[in-house]
């Protein structure tokens, strides 16, 4: 007579499996009969009770460090609205610094859970991240020295133009204009110091940043305040992680009608707008 013998974790596994499911479970790893699917990103964040979101190290007064090496600024405001809500605590948010041209790549690669970097929405871009619900309109401008201002895209001709590698006015010039020399750069440090040094004739960026830089340099104006439509900036998640983008929706229209999110913008923005640059210029609705 043969005996079949069977190893001993395939006579414990029926038992212990049910035990497995009801601790994991408990713990909110898996939710139904289903585990916890690698683009559940909301999941993942309660699981692990910290947040990563992605934002800027040198673009005031939005994301920047301070001098004590702390993340500041009005991203970084809405980001800790997002940790107290969501996880219980303002502290529980791991800032990780990026720039414009990485923001992408960190969302597909998992090195952020969220991207909160003043990100336009694009049609280019909605097609490999996800964007949840504007928090802020702005249009591209144009910074430039007072004693040589540029007042108009025809003055560009034959001079160069600095722009941040991947961001909206790269974008923009790229492909409406191009003819006119673009000089780019990874980091806002970088450009706007190629602006300082004479080489380019002006710098295009987002004009509520160029609003701030021109204020904070003397010397300089921003002589083209608006180009092209209102654009909207709103956090990225990974494309295809629905749960989180909907809980991120749910919360940007919680801080826009509970009032947080007008505060942010008075501790941050304000102090360098003034009345120059109302709320309701920047916020959106």
């Amino acid at each position: 007579m043969k005996f079949a013998f069977k190893p001993q974790w395939a006579l414990v596994a029926p038992l212990a499996l049910p035990m497995l499911m009801a601790a994991l479970l408990a713990a909110g790893v898996v939710s139904g009969s289903h585990a916890m699917a690698a683009d559940d990103g909301l999941a993942r964040i309660k699981a692990s009770d910290r947040i990563r979101i992605g934002v800027f190290g040198d673009k005031p007064p939005f994301g920047y460090i301070d001098s004590e090496g702390k993340s500041q600024g009005f991203d970084v405001e809405i980001a800790k609205d997002f940790a107290k809500d969501l996880l219980g605590s303002p502290d529980k948010v791991e800032y990780v610094i990026t720039e414009a041209a990485n923001r992408v790549e960190y969302l597909k690669s998992g090195k952020v859970d969220i991207i909160l970097a003043n990100f336009t929405q694009t049609k280019e871009r909605a097609r490999v991240v996800d964007f949840a619900a504007p928090y802020m309109k702005v249009s591209l401008g144009v910074v430039s020295p007072t004693k040589a201002p540029i007042k108009s895209v025809d003055e560009l001709e034959g001079k160069t133009l600095l722009v941040n590698k991947g961001t909206t006015a790269d974008a923009y010039f790229s492909k409406k204009y191009p003819d006119i020399s673009l000089l780019k750069y990874d980091q806002n440090t970088e450009t706007f110091d190629a602006l300082k040094d004479g080489r380019g004739a002006a710098l295009a960026h987002d004009n509520a940043l160029l609003w701030a830089w021109a204020k904070e340099n003397p010397g300089y104006e921003v002589a083209i305040g608006q180009l092209g439509e209102p654009e909207f900036i709103a956090p990225a998640v990974k494309k295809g992680d629905d749960a989180l983008r909907a809980w991120i929706d749910q919360e940007v229209a919680k801080l826009k009608q509970d009032g947080r999110l007008k505060a942010a913008y008075e501790k941050t923005l304000r102090p360098v707008y003034g009345d120059k640059v109302p709320a309701e210029q920047l916020l959106a609705e």
